[in-house]
């Protein structure tokens, strides 16, 4: 198995420059291909992720050309992709598979979607029910309730509302929402239950009114899509840098500081941003951070407090509408003067990996004690104060474990990432940009 050893980092400080958001690159890439009209797209993350979307956007005959670094420029289909019979790839991107399974259901072909072993692993039955109801023709190839899927040509009405749960993804709710449009009727969504990350649904709220979609909204319960002409091209549209990746470099500020470095600034992200994530200062600050904000950076430090005394304070939050910047909370955690607790973090269960379990064994190994729940982490720094060193964290393919395990090195001790190419999903140059803002 590969790995990377990272030495203690005597210090973290620096400006780092983010890469695009993965969320809010592969709702603009889907929405620029069923857009009238050409988009130049500038600033677009390439990773994993994205590159399964361009790919999958080209299978279905989307014309996508490279114009220059981070930009790419989509001729808009008008709502109709060319290609009518496709088999898709789409690696463990939830962000890429999710949305074209609703989007696709609208299309009228015959379409095979499909994934790595994990994404056969993560629910897609909520939203397959949802799209059943209104018409939309999908078997499972595999597992009921999960991909591998074939859509067909369903026949899609809406003269009643849609219906679809929200406590197990947002995910579904953003497939739907960015699906709607494509019927060129008024379409009302409801939400059963409580919806979880709600942040991510205002991504894709503010990246459709980009296009030419105002949805209104009563709450979080109703949605309603207006009937138009479907998405029009705003010409050129710039992607926000990644919150959720500004999240590790603002907690090494944090971290750092504590022995006398930092602050971190990020640049792409800041008071605009249109992502939740950005709220995980709120976190940082709650447990010793002193940030500071522009309308498109972040910086971060320790606190004179933190400063003082050398540690981090303990945080007890609920990160529903958080769940990957809770990620990097819970490392940040192991240096609190007390035991944290990350509560109403169900959602992890589904992710890359069973993120809650994962979490809970590797901080095991860093010294830490663990409490696991269904939807919590309670975590009790070790008792010495100081991490154990040289562990070798496994990361379960998971490019949000290895990257907030990395803060490990920051607090002083070595650790080594076994598979650290996994941040390609999302941050493929990860660990040089840490190396970066790292003195040791």
């Amino acid at each position: 198995m590969s790995h990377i050893d990272l030495a203690p980092i005597r210090c973290a400080r620096g400006t780092v420059r983010l890469p695009g958001s993965k969320s809010i690159s592969n709702r603009i890439l889907l929405l620029a291909a069923l857009a009238r009209g050409n988009t130049l797209i500038r600033d677009l993350l390439d990773s994993d992720d994205t590159q399964h979307m361009v790919q999958a956007l080209r299978t279905l005959g989307v014309v996508c050309e490279s114009v220059g670094a981070q930009a790419l420029r989509v001729a808009g289909t008008g709502g109709s992709f060319p290609v009518k019979q496709a088999d898709l790839f789409l690696g463990n991107a939830g962000t890429a598979l999710r949305p074209l399974t609703a989007v696709l259901a609208f299309a009228g072909g015959s379409y095979g979607l499909s994934g790595v072993a994990r994404m056969h692993e993560r629910p897609i039955g909520d939203l397959v029910d949802a799209l059943r109801a209104i018409g939309a023709d999908i078997a499972y190839r595999g597992k009921p309730g999960y991909p591998p899927l074939a859509i067909g040509r369903g026949a899609i009405t809406l003269s009643a509302p849609v219906s679809v749960r929200g406590n197990v993804s947002s995910q579904f709710v953003t497939a739907l929402l960015l699906a709607l449009p494509l019927a060129r009727t008024a379409a009302a969504l409801l939400v059963e239950g409580e919806l979880i990350s709600k942040p991510y649904v205002e991504i894709t709220l503010a990246t459709m009114s980009r296009f030419g979609v105002l949805v209104e909204r009563e709450g979080w319960s109703r949605f309603t899509v207006p009937r138009g002409d479907g998405y029009s091209s705003p010409g050129e549209i710039y992607v926000e840098g990644d919150a959720s990746a500004a999240s590790y470099f603002l907690a090494a500020g944090a971290i750092s500081g504590l022995k006398g470095g930092g602050p971190v600034r990020v640049e792409g992200v800041g008071r605009a941003s249109i992502q939740g994530d950005v709220r995980f200062c709120e976190i940082l600050e709650r447990m010793g951070a002193r940030i500071v904000m522009g309308e498109n950076w972040i910086e971060a430090g320790a606190d004179a407090e933190a400063a003082r005394c050398g540690r981090l304070r303990p945080i007890d939050a609920d990160f529903n509408h958080i769940p990957d910047a809770a990620m990097t909370a819970a490392v940040a955690a192991v240096f609190a003067d007390g035991p944290s607790a990350l509560r109403n973090i169900g959602s992890w269960r589904v992710k890359e990996t069973d993120r809650i379990a994962a979490m809970a064994t590797e901080l095991r190994k860093l010294g830490a004690a663990v409490e696991e729940g269904a939807d919590y982490l309670r975590i009790s720094p070790p008792r010495s104060s100081r991490l154990k060193p040289g562990v070798a964290i496994d990361t379960y393919d998971d490019h949000r474990i290895a990257m907030s395990f990395s803060l490990a090195a920051v607090g002083g001790v070595p650790v080594r990432i076994n598979d650290p190419e996994c941040v390609a999903k999302t941050f493929p140059d990860y660990f040089q940009v840490l190396a970066g803002i790292s003195q040791r």
